[in-house]
């Protein structure tokens, strides 16, 4: 069955129509129209890599969010009363409200705007973290609520969710020692951190293809990652794609200080966080991209300098 055949079969569970594909990664995402013309995104999650229950929990999470006025997309419930539905293939389907807005930028890409605007944007999506963060601090957790842990075993243990990074094969000797070193490194400093840390639910991908922006609001998309871990984290990965940005400092200061408004933060951690970042990210093409592919090299590059950048 073919992956525009399986959108129909699962468009049908909601009532709705397939309009198009909106993008393919871990899971393939297309425009629904809902009857009435309500638009939602229909989510067809990739074979083994989330089970039922880490999927439950998912939605259970950006539901409890929605319901606490944090600007994220409410999963929609299909005509049967189910949010997750199973489809003939086996694979399974949620959908999602529509979330307005543009994405607030690409990998890869400069960002746009001025500084000012940068910043400006950099603050509010602080902001949004804390809310996302104390949001979930004051929500009881359901019994069975299971995400994957980006906690120190996580990023920095023999079998890191995203995979051994510092055995990717296009490492040079050189870019191999510096990234072990980088990973013992971490895994001290995670290990002492974790004894005292704010700890809790987390995003853990605020990529800009996850921030929308429309107007002067942002919301927060794509929670396919999300899970129990550091929540400086968060703070980190926002700020993995603006390494190579000429106001790269100032970002990084807005984004804090937004955070810093309702929620304590030790500014120093974030670098170390983005470096956490950097690391998984490297594991994370092994798997999926085509050994020829050049963002292996750019993500051991961006891992490297940053790797020297955060540890000296």
């Amino acid at each position: 069955m073919t992956v525009l055949a399986e959108a129909a079969e699962a468009a049908a569970l909601w009532g709705g129509t397939v309009h198009r594909l909106l993008g393919q990664r871990e899971n393939a995402v297309f425009e629904m129209a809902l009857p009435g013309g309500t638009r939602a995104a229909l989510r067809l999650h990739r074979h083994g890599y989330r089970d039922d229950a880490a999927i439950t929990s998912e939605l259970w999470w950006c539901a409890a969010l929605a319901q606490a006025g944090v600007a994220v997309p409410a999963p929609l419930p299909a005509l049967s009363g189910a949010l997750l539905q199973r489809l003939a293939s086996g694979r399974c389907a949620s959908a999602i409200a529509w979330a307005e807005g543009e994405a607030l930028g690409a990998g890869g890409q400069p960002l746009s705007g001025t500084v000012a605007e940068q910043t400006a944007l950099y603050r509010s999506l602080g902001r949004l973290l804390a809310q996302v963060h104390s949001a979930t601090d004051a929500m009881t957790l359901p019994a069975g609520f299971v995400r994957p842990r980006w906690d120190s075993d996580g990023l920095t243990g023999d079998t890191p969710l995203w995979g051994r990074f510092w055995e990717h094969p296009a490492l040079t000797p050189d870019d191999a020692a510096t990234l072990r070193h980088a990973r013992d490194a971490l895994r001290e400093r995670l290990a002492d951190l974790a004894r005292h840390a704010d700890i809790g639910p987390i995003h853990a991908d605020v990529l800009r293809e996850n921030v929308l922006v429309s107007g002067e609001g942002l919301s927060l998309i794509d929670f396919d990652d999300c899970g129990t871990g550091f929540r400086l984290y968060d703070l980190g990965t926002a700020m993995l794609q603006n390494l190579a940005e000429p106001a790269c400092p100032a970002i990084r200061d807005a984004l804090i200080d937004g955070y810093g408004e309702t929620r304590a933060i030790d500014p120093g951690l974030v670098p170390l966080f983005t470096l956490a970042r950097c690391l998984a990210s490297v594991g994370w093409t092994m798997p999926r991209l085509a050994p020829d592919d050049p963002i292996h090299r750019s993500h051991i590059a961006r891992a490297v300098i940053c790797a020297k950048d955060v540890l000296g």
